[in-house]
Formats: C-alpha cells, structure tokens, sequence
C-alpha cells in the first residue's frame, strides 16, 4: 500500500498555531492537525487536516457523468481566474477570492481512509472521478504525495477512475497509473484553455504553461492511454478566434490527443466578482461585452454565443481529425448509482460576439 500519513520537513517552514475561532470553516471539514507556510511556496499556507472521509457522493440532480469524487486539497495554488471551484472555499468560512489561492486544505490522511472506504462489503466499485473540483496535481502534491497512495486503494479495490488536471506532476504517476490500467479502468484528461503565454500567465498564474502540460499529454499517449483535452473554459474575445482556435487544435492533436472537450465561459456567483475584478484592472475595453454576456446573476453566457462557438469549432475539429464534443454532449448519468462516464481505453504500443456556459453546480467535497 503506497499511503501513509505525511509528515513533511521543507527548510525553512513555519508551523503554526491553530486559531479555532479563525478556522472554525476547517474544523468542519476535518480535524485541523497544524498549519503550515514554507518559502518554497511564498504566501500560501497549508492547513493539513484529517478527512472524516475521502469518497464524496455526487447530488441526485447534478448533470455530472459520475456518482463519485475524491478531492485531496481544497483551494488551488493554481490561481485560476475563472475557476467554477471558488465559491467552494466560503463553506470554510474563507473567502473565495484570495484565500482559494493562497489557503490550501490539505487531507493528510485521505488515501488511508479511502483505502478503509473502498474495503467495505458495501462499496460498489463505481467510477471515481479525481480532479472534479479543485486539481489534485496542483503543487502541493509534490509534497504531500497523496495521489500514489488514492490511485492504489481505488486500483487494489476494482474501482475505475478518471483524472483531470491542469497539473505536469502526473507525469510522476504515470508508472502507477499504467499498473492501475492492468486492473482497472483509468482515463486521464487535461485541461488546457489558453495557449497564449502572456495571457495563460494572467489568467492562471500558478498553472504550468500550454507547452508543459501538451508534453504531458504526449507522455500520457506514449505510455499507452489515449489522453482527452477539455479545452475550455473557451473565453470571449480572449481565446475564441479562428487562430486561436485552430492553433490550439492543432497543438492538441500533435501532442496525441484522441478526443477534445470543450466549452464557453461559465461565471458562477462565487466567481463572477474575482473574474471581473480581474478583467477590470486587466482588460478594462472587454467589461461592457461581458456584462452584456453575463447579465445580472447569469452565470453563463446566451445559448446564441454557445450555438456560434460550436459553428466555429465543428470544421476546425474535422480538419484536424480530433473526436470533439461539446460539454454539454458528454454522456450523463443512466440510472441511481451508475456512471455513464467517457470510456478508458488504454493501447499496447473574430466576428461579433454574443459569449459562454455552465455544467450544473454541485458541491462536491
């Protein structure tokens, strides 16, 4: 069994005292262990935790393709602007702005009560899905090293799982994940949305670069899976031209891709703020379209906006030969308890815009 709880020693960290009243929203979720900053990651803190439990039930009513999730961290160092997950962190009682970035939960002993979870007469095997909130290959996770230890219990256990992430660190596992894929279904997917440097840099700051993460999809391919790219969030006058577009497809399939997904924009409460407080200070000339996208409370952007991106994206998919869908064409759940989820297959060898969209919301921790 490759889990163990961590008990990590970085140079120069600082362990701090447990203020109960200040992370009551903590206490909540787990018993709080210590909490620890580091100047390898200036200006986060870790507050390592002790989960109650690992697997986490997706709502009846949510569109999501599968039942079950596991999250490692909450909060992301990766710093996404637009995140969907940053809401989340206020039923921490931390705001969803900054403190996502920098605040980072950390379930220490995750894989150890998986692994116990995963044991019982009860469990069904169903599919897991890892990376459905916040991404379980963001930085931490080079030293907290909780994946090898989740992959193993789900592995050992019979259950199937799919990854997605925007992290390089999968790399690390891909050895493991290839042992897994002898025993159970594994599909690893990566999300890449924006292929500008400068402009990738802006928008997610703490995430490895276009480039970085196509070479880990072509290390996903040579190791003989067959990698999906969500290319999405697709962002209104900042990534949805035909260059770009066809740029970034073509970067896609070179890498070996077999399948893309993607999908507009979608700004959900928690989000909305942070997002145009961003585009504000960094694009001010793009508010008034986007206000106009993103009306009132909306959180996705008209179905005119959505129906002209898929006009756009069609013949740019065949030219390069890529399986691609819409979001909203991913498969659905059938029935109570079962996951209609992508199949894991793993081989031997600039006019107007109108604007984006949403899967539904759900919490899952």
């Amino acid at each position: 069994m490759l889990c163990s709880t961590v008990r990590m020693r970085w140079n120069g960290q600082r362990v701090g005292e447990t203020d109960a009243a200040a992370l009551a929203g903590l206490d909540r979720d787990g018993g709080i262990v210590r909490s620890v900053t580091t100047p390898e990651f200036a200006g986060i803190t870790f507050h390592e935790v002790l989960a109650k439990s690992a697997l986490n039930h997706v709502p009846g009513a949510s569109a999501m393709p599968f039942d079950w999730t596991v999250n490692p961290y909450r909060g992301c160092s990766h710093a996404c602007v637009y995140c969907f997950a940053r809401g989340t962190h206020t039923y921490l009682d931390l705001d969803g702005g900054r403190d996502f970035d920098t605040q980072i939960v950390v379930k220490i002993n995750v894989a150890e009560v998986l692994a116990a979870e995963v044991r019982r007469g009860s469990w069904g095997r169903e599919h897991v899905a890892l990376g459905t909130n916040t991404d379980p290959y963001q930085r931490a996770e080079g030293r907290y090293r909780l994946m090898p230890g989740i992959i193993d219990a789900l592995a050992s256990s019979g259950t199937p799982l799919s990854i997605l992430t925007k992290g390089t660190l999968l790399r690390r596992d891909l050895p493991l994940l290839a042992a897994a894929h002898d025993e159970v279904d594994v599909s690893l997917a990566f999300s890449i949305a924006v292929f500008d440097d400068a402009l990738q840099s802006a928008l997610e700051p703490g995430t490895p670069t276009a480039a970085a993460r196509l070479a880990t999809v072509r290390a996903a391919a040579a190791a003989g899976f067959r990698p999906t790219v969500f290319l999405m969030p697709v962002l209104p006058h900042l990534t949805d031209s035909i260059a770009q577009l066809d740029d970034a497809l073509r970067r896609i399939r070179e890498a070996g891709a077999a399948r893309v997904v993607y999908g507009a924009l979608h700004l959900r409460p928690g989000v909305k703020p942070w997002f145009f407080s961003w585009l504000t200070r960094e694009r001010p000339e793009l508010v008034g379209s986007y206000r106009g996208l993103f009306p009132g409370v909306s959180a996705t952007t008209p179905a005119a906006y959505r129906q002209w991106l898929a006009r756009r994206m069609r013949p740019l998919l065949r030219a390069h030969r890529l399986d691609g869908r819409d979001e909203t064409e991913l498969p659905t759940r059938t029935r109570r308890g079962a996951a209609s989820a992508p199949p894991a297959v793993r081989t031997t060898g600039a006019s107007a815009v109108p604007t984006p969209q949403t899967t539904a919301a759900a919490r899952l921790f």
